[in-house]
C-alpha cells in the first residue's frame, strides 16, 4: 500500500499541472535532459520538490516516533514539544529584523530554535521525569514561543508578512535542488543515530523503573531522543517551514498496520507513511486553488488531526485484541502441555494402567465418592 500510493502520488506530482507532461515522457523528461518548458519544469521544479516532499516526511514521521516512543505517550508531537515553533522562530527571527544570513546558516538557526525549545520543556518538565508533565510543559512552551512569532510577524512589513505567513504553514513552493541538497549532511548524522536510538525505545517503552532495571538511564534516552528528533525536525523545517502534524499521523498508521510490533520495526514505516502523507498532501496543495498554491501543512493539519485521532482509537483496540489473542494462545499451549482442568479447576485424576486391581470390589460406581489414589491411607484403612 505504502508504494501503490507513493507511486500515483509521484506521478500526479510531476505529471499534473501548468503545463501537464503526459506520464510516458516523464522519463525522458527527467533522465535525457529535455530542453523543452515541460522538460525543464519538471527536471527543475517538480523533481526536487517531490524529493523535498518525500524526504521532509520520512524525517517528520521518524521524529514523531521518537518522541511519541521516547515519552511512552501518542500525542507527543512535535507541534506540542515546542520543537518546531522554536524551529520556526529561529529562522523568521532574523527575516523579520533584517538580519542577512546565508542561506547555509538557516539550519544552525533553526536546530538552534528547536533544540531551546524542547530543552526548555525537558527542564521545566524536571528532565522529562513526567511523560505527561512534558508533554503539558511542551504545550505551554509552544504556545509561547508561537506568541514571540506572532510578535514577530506585528512588527513585520507586508511583504515579510506575507513570507511569514506562507512559511509557518509549511510550504513546498519554489523550492531547487539547493534547498534538497542542503538536507543530505544533516541526513547522514541523523540515520545512524535513529538505528542506534530504535532498540532503546522499545526498552522505555517498559517504564522508568524497568528501564533502569535493564540498565537503561531513562532520563538520558530521553534527553538524546529529543536531540535526535530535533536533528530531523530543524533541517526541514528550516527549508519547508514547519508542515504540522505529519509526526503525528505517520506513527499512527505504522502502528495501526502492525500493532503487535515494537519500536524497531515501527521506525522504518513510520518514515515511509510520512512521506506518503506529504506527497500526498502537496499535489491538493498545488492543484486544488490554481493557479494560487495553498500551503502543504494546511492540508496536512486539515486531514492528519482526525484521520491520526480515528487511528489511535481503532488501534489501541486492535492492540488489545492482538494482546488478548497472543495471551489466549500461549494459555491454551500451557494447558494442552500441562493436566487436564475440571470446571472446578482440579486436575482429572487419570488411574495409572493396571491400578483397576487395586479397587475394592463392589466399590461405588461413578457418582459414588472415588477410592484413595494409591500409596495413600484411606477411611477404612485408618479403622
Amino acid at each position: 500500500m505504502v508504494a501503490v500510493l507513493l507511486a500515483v502520488s509521484s506521478v500526479c506530482a510531476l505529471s499534473l499541472g501548468t503545463p501537464y507532461v503526459p506520464p510516458h515522457r516523464l522519463v525522458a523528461a527527467v533522465l535525457e535532459g529535455d530542453t523543452t518548458l515541460a522538460g525543464i519544469v519538471v527536471s527543475e521544479l517538480r523533481v526536487p520538490r517531490l524529493l523535498l516532499a518525500s524526504v521532509a516526511g520520512a524525517c517528520l514521521g521518524a521524529a514523531g516516533l521518537v518522541l511519541q516512543e521516547a515519552l511512552r505517550n501518542p500525542l507527543a508531537v512535535p507541534e506540542m514539544l515546542g520543537v518546531s515553533s522554536g524551529a520556526a522562530l529561529g529562522v523568521a527571527a532574523p527575516l523579520v529584523l533584517a538580519v542577512s544570513l546565508p542561506a547555509a546558516v538557516q539550519p544552525l538557526l533553526a536546530i538552534g530554535g528547536a533544540a531551546l525549545g524542547g530543552g526548555l520543556t525537558l527542564l521545566v518538565a524536571g528532565l522529562g521525569r513526567s511523560p505527561s508533565a512534558v508533554l503539558l510543559t511542551g504545550a505551554a512552551v509552544a504556545a509561547a514561543l508561537q506568541a514571540a512569532l506572532l510578535v514577530l510577524m506585528v512588527m513585520a512589513d507586508q511583504l515579510d508578512l506575507q513570507l511569514i505567513y506562507r512559511y509557518l504553514l509549511g510550504s513546498l513552493s519554489a523550492r531547487t535542488w539547493d534547498d534538497v541538497t542542503g538536507l543530505w549532511p544533516w541526513l547522514l548524522v541523523a540515520a545512524p543515530a535513529l538505528v542506534l536510538c530504535a532498540p532503546v525505545l522499545s526498552v522505555l517503552r517498559l517504564g522508568d523503573e524497568d528501564a533502569e532495571a535493564l540498565g537503561v538511564r531513562a532520563q538520558r534516552a530521553r534527553l538524546a531522543a529529543l536531540a535526535i528528533a530535533v536533528v530531523l525536525i530543524a533541517p526541514v523545517t528550516a527549508v519547508c517551514g514547519p508542515v504540522a502534524w505529519v509526526g503525528f499521523l505517520a506513527p499512527h498508521l505504522s502502528r495501526w498496520f502492525a500493532p503487535a510490533a515494537g519500536a524497531v520495526r515501527w521506525l522504518p514505516w513510520s518514515a515511509a507513511w510520512g512521506a506518503v502523507v506529504v506527497v500526498v498532501a502537496d499535489v491538493p496543495a498545488r492543484l486544488a486553488l490554481a493557479p494560487v498554491e495553498t500551503p502543504a501543512g494546511a492540508w496536512t493539519a486539515l486531514l492528519g488531526v482526525p484521520a491520526g485521532v480515528a487511528l489511535m482509537r481503532s488501534g489501541g483496540r486492535r492492540g488489545a485484541a492482538a494482546r488478548r489473542t497472543t495471551a489466549a494462545s500461549a494459555g491454551e499451549r500451557e494447558q494442552s502441555s500441562g493436566p487436564r482442568k475440571t470446571v472446578a479447576g482440579v486436575a482429572d485424576a487419570v488411574p495409572p494402567a493396571g491400578a483397576a486391581h487395586h479397587v475394592h470390589r463392589g466399590g461405588p460406581g461413578p457418582g459414588g465418592p472415588a477410592s484413595p489414589p494409591l500409596g495413600t491411607t484411606g477411611p477404612e484403612d485408618a479403622r
